[in-house]
């Protein structure tokens, strides 16, 4: 085991979410950066002004075993954990535990956040575990096809179950420190399933944006996302919805003319989509655009959702009123270039292949092809447009996506419905038999839709789901800002309350 002090240079990763294609990948990657920069801001001004002290944060690894369920194998893996005592009244306090998802953790997840907050206000231990197969917790072999059968969610279940061990050891903790989990996206599944799976060891948890629920043809987000870019109250419109629907029609028509050349050039794509599956990336390319605007909306991207709706619909601005759709897209997709500092749009198949197949541990530092195996043998959640509500282009099929499962893992296509209803009967979908689970979600976030949204009324707990209205992806998970909204502040009260209820009972189960 290894640990080693380190001090507040942060990196945000609250940022989680599973994507669909490369250029929605970026737009993540620039929604981490500037939230960074804030959050760096904020910690040393903090310091500074004397509100908070700079903090030493200790990064350990310990050594898990490869396969929890296989006796005979005696392979183990690095796993990657973070440390914050800061706030830790210490020796009775509780355990406040952030779940790594699909990407690398870092010291951010144990200094800021409300999560951390709330540590503070409650003289907690923070501690955060990084997902096995995910930044600096895999072995030097471990993308190799035949060694990702050991990436899986029951893995890193128990992956946390044996960290929970190892910090009760090392802490001298005893059933009077009482933990609470906290997660985001996949995370936050994670963090409801670990409630679910070993209610033992966490007495409550906090699920935000958590897809619960594995779905094959996830056409349902496409269909919340141009709800949200209808919505008004986010500066959304039926116009904007709708000129968006024919900019991509427009594309669509230019492409089946045989125009690829043309609309190469208007897009600025990195190569001609000559071929119809470099077609399909250029398609999905455009939408990723719109997907990520939406599903980072006010959350730091480049563009809100106001912003992309004003490029659509605004007309102060003239176009050819022909082609005045198709106009505005290629706007929208040269802003988005400019602003990310992208020389050119991704448009090649031959490329999306070439990266989900790199193994170098390097190049696939985020998590791509880790997470599209997931998808193939887990989850699903392949965001299509085959639904008549979709704004995008009909050419973004589920048979588009899953191609990818044989073509890259050899996992054939016929195999994922299985892997799918597996997941939903193993951890309950939508309707798990859990308590001490609070579902908080996002009414324009896509992801919502596989979260839980009712409250069971056959459960003692009540008020265990949280929907925010105008709020997007994992946005209750950062402190609070000036500019948030009143719904999520008062979101954030909520689980603030939750928790403390949560405390207040374990301590008073033990006293009796």
């Amino acid at each position: 085991m290894l640990l080693s002090p380190s001090r507040c240079i942060i990196l945000l990763l609250l940022v989680n979410s599973v994507y669909s294609g490369r250029v929605l990948r970026k737009i993540k990657e620039r929604v981490r950066k500037i939230q960074y920069e804030k959050a760096k801001k904020n910690v040393l001004m903090s310091a500074v002004n004397g509100h908070k002290p700079i903090c030493e944060v200790r990064d350990g690894k310990i050594h898990q075993p490869l396969d929890h369920f296989d006796s005979q194998n005696d392979e183990t893996f690095p796993q990657r954990f973070l440390v914050n005592e800061a706030y830790w009244e210490r020796p009775h306090g509780p355990v406040f535990l952030f779940i790594g998802g699909e990407g690398p953790i870092s010291e951010f997840d144990v200094l800021a956040g409300h999560h951390v907050d709330m540590a503070e206000e409650h003289g907690a231990l923070l501690v955060a575990l990084e997902h096995r197969f995910y930044g600096e917790s895999i072995n030097k072999d471990g993308l190799e096809t035949e060694n990702l059968g050991d990436l899986s969610s029951q893995q890193a279940l128990t992956d946390i179950a044996e960290f929970h061990q190892y910090i009760s050891d090392r802490f001298d903790l005893s059933d009077k420190n009482t933990w609470i989990s906290f997660g985001g996206s996949y995370a936050g599944a994670l963090s409801a399933w670990l409630r679910g799976k070993f209610p033992h060891l966490v007495y409550g948890a906090v699920a935000s944006s958590a897809p619960v629920k594995a779905k094959l043809d996830f056409s349902a987000f496409n269909k919340v996302v141009g709800l949200s870019l209808a919505n008004e109250d986010v500066g959304g419109s039926d116009k904007c919805v709708g000129d968006i629907w024919e900019a991509f029609a427009a594309v669509e028509a230019a492409l089946f003319a045989g125009k690829a050349t043309e609309a190469g050039k208007d897009f600025g794509c990195c190569e001609t989509p000559e071929d119809l599956e470099d077609q399909i990336e250029l398609m999905q390319s455009l939408a990723d655009i719109v997907m990520g605007t939406v599903a980072y909306n006010e959350e730091g991207g480049i563009l809100t959702i106001e912003d992309l709706c004003d490029i659509m619909t605004n007309e102060t601005e003239t176009f050819d009123s022909e082609t005045e759709a198709y106009d505005r897209l290629i706007k929208l997709v040269q802003i988005d270039r400019a602003t990310g500092e992208e020389p050119c749009l991704d448009t090649s198949h031959k490329q999306t292949i070439k990266d989900l197949r790199d193994t170098n541990l390097d190049s696939a530092y985020n998590g791509a092809r880790q997470w599209y195996y997931q998808t193939c043998t887990e989850f699903g959640f392949y965001q299509t447009c085959e639904d008549a509500s979709c704004p995008f282009s009909r050419m973004l099929t589920l048979q588009a996506q899953t191609d990818l499962c044989p073509e890259v893992f050899n996992i054939p296509q016929h195999s994922l419905p299985g892997h799918i209803a597996f997941t939903n009967k193993y951890y309950g979908g939508d309707h798990p038999d859990t308590d001490r689970v609070l579902y908080v979600n996002g009414d324009i976030d896509p992801w919502h839709e596989l979260s839980v949204l009712e409250e069971d009324l056959d459960k003692e707990d009540e008020d265990m789901t949280i929907l925010i209205e105008g709020t997007a992806h994992c946005a209750d998970m950062n402190p609070d800002g000036v500019a948030d909204r009143p719904a999520l502040k008062q979101a954030r009260k909520a689980i603030e309350r939750k928790v403390a209820k949560w405390l207040k009972e374990a301590a008073r189960k033990l006293m009796d």
